[in-house]
């Protein structure tokens, strides 16, 4: 009987310690992502800045041109 227990206590123990790596793996997947969207944003940023640039510049030389902006 006490050999049922204690297999039935490890079993248990084994379960909660799976669980938290399981949470540690997801955290650290989590934050790999984090990381790669960072980056993403970084690279990115200045190519994005100038295409919103490059296409106000445009507006504003067609309205000026027309002479209206309605």
């Amino acid at each position: 009987m006490l050999d049922y227990l204690r297999t039935l206590l490890t079993a248990r123990r084994t379960t909660s310690e799976e669980r938290g790596a399981s949470a540690v793996e997801y955290g650290l997947l989590i934050a790999g992502i984090a990381a790669v969207i960072v980056v993403a944003v970084v690279a990115l940023g200045p190519v994005i800045k100038g295409a919103f640039t490059s296409t106000c510049t445009q507006m504003t030389s067609a309205c000026v041109a027309s002479g209206s902006c309605a």
